[in-house]
């Protein structure tokens, strides 16, 4: 699978990486430079598998090329490893938001977990506020040589330890600073989001928005307690609803397609599905209907009305930018500008912010369509 990293498509005069693009499934320990890694990791004694950051990216792309999504997660050891202190999360999160600028992201929802944070001496309190001054330096920064960005925090508890209400409570504390929603990451099968139902009751008592990651490395039951226990208003990748999804062909060559009820419930209620395609592939995700792009359902699901996004999920591991995403699935599936445009618009309105700020990232997004 290859693409360039930018294109033009077919009728308009600018590329990809120049439309207003939103970027909802984006992790911060998986969006590192490889040369922060190094520097970050000498005064820590952190020992690295490569001396170079081209060596040092070709190693990360190689090991998350696995087709399993355990072997995948490892390689988050290692970036984790050099995020332990205030100024690294700063510096992170900071060259994290100016790289998704860089990459004409207008939003940005950074997802990481705290509670992997903690090794060296931080409070919970103390990353959150660490992160947030590396978002808020980058988006003056962005703004201050013209350009335009704007990124929020999505607080993650992992799924198979049992910090869940905690976080919670941490992600409310921080709502009004920087946290814009919640989530749970980690191991999926055999961790139902109703692990965690009393964080999640504590944040929808609170009205404030979850997204679970839920139809990765599980099934369609693993999405129905996302939606019914953790009260999920997207869904992080989501891709395994195809498995809810019959295709029937009859002798005259017709094609019937009939939904199950969770399939049924999360396209008629417009929930989002945050899919990654590079990251599908490398995690197996989509493995029950093959190991190319081609074979990934994001088409079928687009094709049947279902609100898909399109993200990055972690760019260092999948060696990729959300550019190169949409540049992948214009090329398999033969999209124009009018899809692309309607995948953003998507992210835009399912975005963890207030309607009015949501109304203003659909009118940056048709305004930089407009003039493509």
């Amino acid at each position: 699978m290859s693409a360039p990293d930018d294109v033009t498509l077919p009728g308009s005069r600018i590329g990809i990486r120049d439309l207003p693009k939103i970027s909802l499934h984006d992790h911060l320990d998986g969006g590192l430079r490889p040369q922060t890694i190094i520097e970050l990791a000498e005064p820590l004694g952190i020992e690295l598998p490569a001396a170079t950051a081209p060596e040092l990216a070709a190693w990360f792309a190689e090991k998350s090329d696995s087709g399993s999504l355990v072997e995948y997660l490892k390689t988050f050891d290692l970036t984790i490893a050099v995020m332990q202190t205030a100024e690294g999360l700063t510096r992170v999160a900071r060259e994290f938001v100016e790289d998704l600028a860089d990459d004409g992201v207008i939003y940005g929802e950074l997802r990481w977990a705290p509670e992997q944070h903690l090794s060296r001496g931080l409070t919970l309190d103390e990353t959150v506020e660490a992160v947030q001054r590396g978002i808020d330096e980058a988006t003056d920064s962005v703004r201050a040589a013209g350009g335009w960005v704007r990124a929020g925090q999505l607080v993650s508890a992992m799924r198979h330890l049992d910090r869940g209400t905690e976080i919670a409570q941490l992600a409310l504390r921080h709502r009004d600073r920087g946290v814009v929603g919640f989530d749970i990451a980690g191991p999926e099968a055999g961790f139902p989001a109703s692990r965690l139902s009393e964080a999640f009751d504590l944040l929808a008592r609170a009205c404030f928005p979850a997204t679970v990651h839920a139809g990765e490395a599980d099934g369609v039951e693993s999405i129905r307690e996302a939606l019914v226990d953790g009260h999920a208003l997207r869904l992080g990748h989501g891709v395994r609803i195809a498995e809810d999804i019959t295709i029937e062909r009859a002798d005259d060559e017709s094609t019937f397609v009939s939904l199950g009820r969770v399939a049924q419930w999360v396209k008629d209620r417009g929930i989002a599905l945050e899919t990654s395609p590079s990251s599908n592939l490398q995690t197996g995700a989509i493995a029950a209907w093959g190991d190319t792009l081609a074979d990934h359902p994001f088409d079928l699901l687009y094709q049947l009305g279902f609100r898909v996004t399109v993200n990055t999920d972690n760019r260092l591991m999948s060696a990729t930018s959300l550019t190169r995403e949409l540049a992948l699935l214009a090329e398999t599936f033969g999209y124009g500008m009018d899809d692309l445009e309607a995948f953003q618009l998507n992210a835009a309105e399912v975005a963890f912010l207030p309607l009015e700020d949501r109304e203003e990232l659909v009118d940056r997004i048709r305004d930089g369509f407009g003039r493509a």
